[in-house]
């Protein structure tokens, strides 16, 4: 195997002091025959992945990046293909005569069409990326392509490896014997269509033949993969399986609670999935899940120790669905987090006087009623004008890696009401109200005193790492104290 006589990505010795790309392009033109016993013969692009084609899917991992548009190249099955992406906006198709003969062929075709743009990225169709893989290569500012610096021994077998010199690639080629792999996407500049050209005069229509010679003139920057990041080539059935798998895990947050990461999220990302190709509104799931809290809310009223406890526990699994189901679709709004935040502090509420009234000695059912509405109501309005109006419990969130720290105390909205949960079903209510609340008021002692301990671990030279905003708003970490109960 060859080695990499400077670490991947180092800085190129000639600065091009080109743009960022504005426009993408999206291969897919093939056909795929290895797919076909799930595709039943038709085009790989149209397979679905969490309700997404994996070209819809393709197309707007690059619109995410801030492209201003997206070229798709189709050749079999043409009108359906291009059915596929033709609702999207900035979004333009084009056929390639020649897509037979190689990805490069398919490529060409695009030519014209880019007129004179510096540089453009290209994506393989097939190719699943998690969000965010791609910025370095976007932010590469020169021809580069994206490479796995040590994929598993499938991946591997199956990719197209890359020769890096320098960090810097200079060939390509499944037949090579290098560590590294391509991952399918790239910066490339109106080179490759002369490289494209000379290899095709050579027989070879492959697209890593059009961009071994090119590199041979000018060598690509190779950007590697971000550790935690991840990419999946989809051409088999188990290929499928195994993006399918990597696109659920994907659903969670970094500052999940530890009840959420290891039971609730393992299941609500599976009925999540499950759901997607129904395309459900998440604020219809809001909704639904709201109506699931009520009645555990209810059922604990009554004493019905098993069936509120399952109940509650229920409503903290689904309330993971609504959030998920928006990142899979891209569809977070600020409208759509200020409705869940609210169904949230509502169901806290009412399980809380659920328990209450638990307690009770023989409540009506109008009186159970009224305590439930007027709980839910009130303490939505408090905790959201906490929130929202007074900043005050955002003041005390942390980053990420503390969160998850913290979220061991049980003091999350996750784990307060797995507890709540657990009480009710041994028949113990008590156990489910105050070992809640202890647990929410240790996590705010813990949070405070970090607090004011930042500045001092700041002066004394420690470095203070900015948490980052979150991508999906709709869902809040189930770890923070922003899920106050």
């Amino acid at each position: 195997m060859g080695a990499s006589a400077l670490p991947l990505g180092s800085r190129s010795p000639h600065p091009t002091g080109l743009s960022a790309p504005e426009v993408g392009l999206v291969l897919a033109a093939g056909r795929s025959q290895r797919l076909s016993g799930i595709t039943g013969g038709r085009s790989k692009a149209l397979s679905t992945l969490g309700g997404r084609t994996l070209l819809e899917r393709a197309v707007r991992t690059l619109m995410a990046t801030g492209l201003r548009e997206v070229i798709v190249v189709v050749g079999y099955e043409a009108e359906a293909v291009a059915a596929a992406v033709g609702r999207l906006e900035g979004v333009r198709v084009i056929l390639a005569e020649d897509w037979e003969l190689g990805n490069a062929a398919s490529l060409a075709a695009t030519e014209r069409a880019l007129g004179g743009e510096d540089l453009f990225v290209v994506m393989c169709g097939d190719h699943v990326f998690a969000e965010g893989a791609m910025d370095d290569l976007l932010a590469a500012g020169e021809p580069a392509v994206l490479v796995d610096p040590d994929p598993v021994p499938a991946t591997w077998d199956e990719g197209t490896r890359v020769r890096i010199v320098g960090g810097r690639a200079i060939a390509f080629g499944k037949e090579l014997d290098e560590p590294a792999i391509d991952c399918g996407v790239f910066v490339l500049g109106p080179e490759v269509f002369d490289g494209h050209r000379r290899a095709a005069a050579e027989g070879d229509h492959s697209l890593a033949g059009a961009l071994t010679r090119v590199a041979q003139a000018q060598p690509l920057k190779a950007i590697p993969l971000s550790e935690g990041d991840w990419w999946q080539d989809v051409d088999t059935p188990a290929d499928l399986l195994e993006a399918r798998s990597l696109v659920r895990r994907s659903l969670g947050k970094p500052t999940d609670g530890p009840v959420s990461r290891h039971l609730n999220r393992p299941i609500s990302t599976r009925i999540t999935m499950a759901i997607a190709p129904l395309r459900i509104h998440p604020d219809l799931l809001s909704v639904l899940f709201f109506v699931v809290g009520i009645m555990a809310a209810w059922s604990l009223s009554a004493g019905r120790a098993v069936v509120g406890g399952i109940l509650t526990q229920a409503a903290s699994v689904l309330d993971g669905v609504d959030g998920e189901t928006a990142r899979l679709r891209g569809a977070s709004t600020s409208r759509g987090a200020r409705l869940d935040a609210l169904v949230d502090r509502m169901v806290d509420a009412a399980v809380v006087a659920g328990l209450g009234l638990w307690l009770w000695k023989d409540p009506s059912r109008t009186f159970r009623a009224m305590i439930i509405a007027m709980s839910a109501g009130g303490w939505a309005l408090i905790a959201l004008t906490a929130k929202w109006k007074w900043k005050a419990i955002p003041a005390l969130e942390h980053a990420p890696a503390t969160e998850r720290k913290l979220g061991f105390l049980l003091g999350g909205r996750d784990g307060r009401l797995f507890v709540m949960a657990g009480g009710a079903v041994v028949g113990r209510p008590e156990l489910g109200l105050v070992g809640p609340a202890v647990a929410w008021g240790v996590t705010v002692v813990f949070r405070t005193v970090l607090r004011l301990l930042r500045p001092l671990r700041g002066a004394s030279g420690s470095v203070q790492a900015k948490a980052p905003p979150p991508k999906d708003v709709r869902d809040p970490p189930q770890g923070n104290l922003e899920e106050v109960g």
